[in-house]
């Protein structure tokens, strides 16, 4: 069976989940178009409010594809630089996508499978999860955005270690530090999973879009500049017609049904 990555729905949640059974989910060129479509068009449909990420299964993924790695040794550098323009090209879609992204994590979650998790806005992980950038075992440094992401998410102590060393971590030790958000039994993470992007559906998705924008603004902005920003994004939310169910519904004390 080739790589693949399945799409189904549920309610208002988009679930993409990573299928190469042969190789524990190891991902590939072909994946990573098709996950920046999917959200290409997700974007724009007014139907998904959320989008999982998971593996078939009971494993999330491998990371890259050996085989595949070992046969472009053989090619020029080129071809191995377009794979993984085509893997950064899914993160940086993931990253700007506008709603919620959730990981949904259960067995080993390897090298790109590790960065793409981290990727997310959010994960959820079965307890029987394990994370490693595996990348220093064969001689490799990682890609996916693993550095980037590892830098802001633990102490640069922690990061280093993980990177270099490239042992395992626990679900349990990154929910505890903070980069698992839900941990789960095992066989529980898509549904934890999926109650997590219910309440996230339920919520104003022009407020959402403008958290993600602005999470993601300020790591490098001036305290200046992200209040600037934060202004900016409060008036417009203000004045959108969300707002006004908003607050009717809370002074009502009504549940309210956001456009």
């Amino acid at each position: 069976m080739t790589a693949q990555l399945l799409s189904t729905s549920e309610g208002q949640t988009l679930i993409l989940t990573l299928s190469n059974p042969e190789f524990r989910n190891a991902l590939g060129p072909e994946m990573y178009a098709a996950g920046v479509e999917a959200l290409s068009v997700a974007e724009s449909s007014p139907e998904v409010r959320s989008v999982i990420i998971t593996g078939a299964n009971g494993i999330f993924s491998a990371g890259g594809n050996l085989q595949r790695l070992q046969n472009n040794r053989q090619l020029p550098p080129e071809v191995q630089a377009q794979s993984i323009e085509g893997l950064h090209n899914w993160i940086e879609a993931i990253r700007t996508f506008p709603k919620p992204v959730i990981a949904a994590i259960e067995g080993p979650a390897a090298g790109a499978g590790f960065s793409l998790a981290l990727s997310c806005d959010m994960i959820v992980a079965a307890r029987n999860s394990v994370f490693v950038m595996a990348y220093s075992g064969i001689a490799l440094s990682p890609d996916g955005g693993g550095s980037w992401s590892l830098s802001r998410s633990v102490p640069r102590q922690l990061a280093t270690e993980l990177l270099m060393c490239g042992e395992r971590i626990s679900a349990e030790r990154l929910h505890q530090l903070g980069v698992v958000n839900r941990l789960t039994d095992e066989g529980q993470a898509m549904q934890q999973a999926l109650t997590l992007c219910a309440q996230l559906n339920a919520r104003a998705p022009n407020a959402l879009t403008s958290i993600k924008e602005l999470l993601s603004d300020a790591d490098a902005s001036s305290l200046n500049a992200q209040l600037a920003r934060e202004r900016n994004h409060f008036v417009k939310n203000l004045h959108h017609p969300n707002a006004g169910i908003g607050i009717s519904a809370f002074l009502s004390k009504q549940k309210p049904d956001y456009k």
